[in-house]
């Protein structure tokens, strides 16, 4: 994993429902595309994202094989109060990339 995008709102009022956008710059190999010799590419590919917002787990996703290169996730949640949202992919291989925003609650 090279390079995470992350968009959230630097601010926002208490109770508002936000959106948050991430992607991840990740090659994703689904196991299934041949090579020449015939044996296939070994599988490599994000298998997990969490975004956890102040300690809390807001967001989780188990991914699967047909997930594209380089995956945009998009969802929204509910501004509580001030503080870090902590990002995290996890691929085949166990390496985790880990990303940190903070947004403001008023």
């Amino acid at each position: 994993m090279i390079r995470a995008l992350i968009n959230v709102p630097a601010t926002a009022k208490a109770g508002t429902v936000i959106e948050i956008r991430a992607l991840v710059q990740h090659a994703m190999e689904t196991g299934f595309r041949p090579l020449p010799n015939g044996s296939l590419v070994p599988r490599l590919i994000i298998n997990r994202f969490e975004c956890i917002y102040d300690g809390e787990t807001v967001f989780a996703a188990d991914l699967h094989p047909a997930i594209a290169a380089n995956p945009y996730i998009a969802f929204k949640t509910v501004a509580t109060r001030s503080g870090e949202l902590l990002f995290r992919w996890t691929d085949d291989r166990g390496e985790v990339r880990e990303e940190r925003a903070a947004i403001v609650v008023t």
